[in-house]
């Protein structure tokens, strides 16, 4: 057990055989030893002057949580020219000032020129200095720091070479973190060398090239490279089509147009990669991140050792398909082919997927059932996952039936003349709907997902990047090969990606440059996690299904019991199932209440009790925790209410906006129900479980959504279009339209185009 900043963690086992670098982001939280190289632009102030100490604390605390928890952390630094030069300047500044104040009699200061430092002497005025920086922010978390100078000339040198490598290792061994730099006080000009010749070749001309060379002298797991950019570009950033790389692989030099180097510093981003793949040739792993960036740079260092996608990671392993960036550019691209042709070619598309589900269902049947067994012998899913995950021939045929339903209606969806405006003579606007773009869906242990949410995107036109939970691997499979087949009928293969590389669900969420509309189907704390992790990009989805049956006092015998049963029991782990009963005051100790409770303990079903219903019991279920549960099993709150407006207030304190029923045959109190309860769906004398898609005649849904903007309840074709404006004129300016100009706005709404009956 280590501890750091007072708070004692367990720390995990850290080892792999040197030699081969990691494949994968995933695999660098198995990094145990780690080279952070901290670059001139991260170390110092914009005015080069001086070091960014508060930038300069968050790498050091970051360094500390690391080496804390097992690993041997070390850094390759800059930053003592820039804290020399601003220990010189001030010292000059002091030395003209005394002489002025002296010569003059006076105490007032004159402009005075500051002359150009040699760097050289700015880096031994400020090694010292800079180190005992280090050692006193190293301090703050009870991590010694110890400070190494080379140059280029002591890797030359045998003896030297030795000496620096057994030195280190000693200090790695007492658990002391090396700050390394070139002696930049006395380092001399780099001279011609064969560089990069060879794996045991290169000189030290920067600390980019020193960080690299300590790395594999090191054996070391892991280079994280710290510059004032992103990352590697495929050209100099800032330039139109720059595009951040995500993963750079040996022989992609030739695709880079390399830019300038740093404001400050030797090295250039060329030299970075030439160290990185040299380094990457020793068998050490690279990164190269922004250590400069507000938003990022308190979690930079510890986020890629965690293989989030930060960035640009060099590899060794070319991937089998193409990246995700690379997928979603492709469904964007099939998307738009996909939006242009006509509806009917569209619902030929879904009727043949739809076709495919029933003269292939031998074969989804067994990949299903090897999804299954895997994940029974595993024992990860709990029941109600596992029957989420299971496929039938009788849920394909409900499944082809819902896709049909689709096609059919899908013929008037892309394109559809919503508004008409004359807005002058010869000057026409209209308002059509158009699909949103990329959609990205991401769902756990529902196959059954990927055929329904294919069908309404390529029915409303939409790009679609699908990532699915490793439990359903086998059945996404193959479902998806069948979406493909499908969509090459019409040549739109591409509109629709199954992600199979290691992306992580928070990496995919960053994409906001090419995802427009993401998707959760899944539990409520996936939801939550996507909804924290979308980064620009809007989620459409509920974070939880809290629904609530309240039965009035004019509710109907019959009809309770039979509602209650089907809302909680028929389905308990759907997002729609009732999770609280509220009863009306009036009914306790009924035979309607009786009723209610004997049929919920005959099913099995935990009570709990809510506050003011444990306060009528002298022996009362378990009171709840919170009215805010959402059980997914066969557990439900009962709560009392005074009256319908005690409801009401009571559902949207408690409740999350989804499905919400009352019960009664009383026709001015439901009414009043359902105008005030907000929430996406609202029921009288009905089922929760009727909150669904297919039930609703939508043929499928994407997820049911409780946002306010956009689509709300369950989300059908409707909910994945929005609209453009088009306008129709003949040379109209807008000064034709001003107070002396010859035309004047009409503003006549015109018919609509007839909507195809078919």
């Amino acid at each position: 057990i280590r501890c750091w900043s007072n708070i004692p963690f367990i720390t995990m086992p850290l080892s792999r055989a040197h030699g081969k670098s990691f494949a994968h982001r995933s695999e660098l939280k198995h990094a145990k030893r780690i080279v952070v190289k901290l670059g001139s632009a991260v170390v110092t102030r914009g005015d080069e002057c001086g070091l960014a100490l508060g930038r300069l604390a968050s790498i050091v605390e970051q360094v500390s949580m690391l080496q804390n928890q097992g690993r041997e952390m070390m850094i390759v630094t800059s930053g003592a020219v820039a804290f020399g030069k601003q220990r010189l300047r001030h010292e000059i500044l002091l030395s003209q000032s005394v002489r002025q104040a002296l010569h003059s009699g006076q105490s007032q200061l004159k402009d005075m020129a500051i002359p150009v430092l040699e760097a050289r002497a700015c880096a031994a005025a400020g090694q010292s200095g800079l180190m005992a920086l280090y050692e006193a922010m190293f301090t703050q978390y009870s991590i010694c720091a110890a400070q190494i100078l080379v140059t280029n000339l002591d890797f030359h040198d045998e003896q030297k070479r030795r000496n620096l490598n057994g030195t280190l290792h000693e200090l790695l061994r007492m658990n002391i973190v090396p700050i390394i730099n070139t002696n930049d006080a006395v380092v001399p000009p780099p001279e011609p060398n064969s560089d990069l010749q060879g794996v045991n070749v290169i000189s030290v001309k920067d600390n980019d090239s020193l960080a690299a060379r300590l790395a594999v002298e090191m054996k070391t797991d892991l280079l994280i490279v710290l510059s004032d950019v992103e990352g590697l570009f495929d050209s100099p950033p800032g330039s139109d089509d720059a595009k951040l790389i995500d993963i750079f692989y040996p022989g992609d030099q030739q695709s880079v147009t390399f830019g300038t180097k740093s404001r400050v510093g030797m090295g250039g981003m060329e030299a970075k990669v030439k160290a990185a793949l040299w380094a990457l040739q020793g068998g050490t792993s690279v990164v190269i991140a922004n250590g400069t960036h507000p938003k990022i740079s308190g979690h930079v260092i510890t986020d890629i050792v965690e293989g989030k996608k930060v960035g640009t990671f060099f590899s060794e392993v070319k991937p089998a398909g193409p990246t995700v960036e690379q997928q979603a550019e492709m469904a964007r691209a099939g998307g738009r082919t996909l939006a242009a042709l006509q509806p009917e070619q569209r619902a030929e598309i879904i009727y043949r997927l739809a076709d495919l589900l029933t003269d292939q269902r031998e074969e989804i049947l067994l990949a299903n059932k090897k999804d299954l067994e895997e994940a029974e012998n595993k024992g990860r899913l709990a029941l109600p996952l596992l029957k989420r995950l299971s496929l039938s021939t009788s849920k394909l045929n409900s499944l082809a039936i819902g896709l049909r339903q689709i096609a059919a209606s899908s013929q008037d969806s892309v394109g559809r003349v919503i508004r008409r405006t004359r807005i002058a003579k010869d000057l026409d606007l209209e308002q059509v709907t158009v699909p949103i773009g990329v959609l990205l869906v991401i769902f756990e242990s529902r196959p059954d997902c990927l055929p329904q949410v294919s069908a309404l995107a390529i029915a409303s036109g939409n790009g679609l990047l699908l990532k699915g939970g490793k439990e359903a691997a086998h059945s996404n499979q193959i479902l998806h090969h069948l979406t493909q087949e499908a969509l090459s009928i019409h040549g739109v293969r591409d509109a629709v990606q199954l992600v199979n590389t290691r992306e992580e669900v928070e990496d995919l969420c960053r994409l906001d440059k090419l995802i427009d509309l993401i998707i959760p189907r899944g539990s409520s704390q996936l939801v939550r996690n996507i909804q924290k992790a979308a980064k620009g990009i809007p989620v459409m989805g509920h974070s939880e299904g809290i629904c609530h049956v309240y039965v009035d006092t004019d509710a109907s015998v019959e009809k309770v019991t039979r509602i209650i049963r089907d809302s909680k029991c028929e389905y308990p782990a759907a997002c729609n199932a009732l999770e609280t009963l509220l009863i009306h005051r009036d009914l306790l100790r009924t035979p309607l209440f009786d009723q209610i409770i004997d049929m919920l303990r005959v099913e099995q079903v935990k009570i709990h009790a809510g506050p003011k219903f444990a306060s009528y019991l002298t022996f009362s279920p378990s009171e709840v925790k919170s009215l805010r549960i959402e059980y997914g099993d066969l557990e439900c709150c009962i709560e009392v209410v005074d009256s319908v407006q005690e409801a009401v207030e009571h559902i949207h304190k408690y409740g999350s906006s989804h499905t919400d029923v009352i019960i009664t045959e009383n026709e001015k109190t439901a009414e009043f129900f359902l105008q005030h309860v907000d929430s996406a769906c609202v029921f009288w004398n009905a089922s929760t479980r009727f909150s669904d898609g297919y039930r609703f005649g939508l043929g499928a849904e994407v997820g049911i959504s409780t946002s306010r903007i956009h689509a709300r309840g369950p989300v059908g074709i409707e909910g994945l279009l929005t609209t453009k404006w088009l306008l129709r004129g003949d040379n109209h300016v807008v000064s034709d339209f001003s107070e002396h100009g010859s035309m004047k706005y009409l503003h006549e709404s015109l018919p609509l185009p007839q909507r195809n009956a078919n």
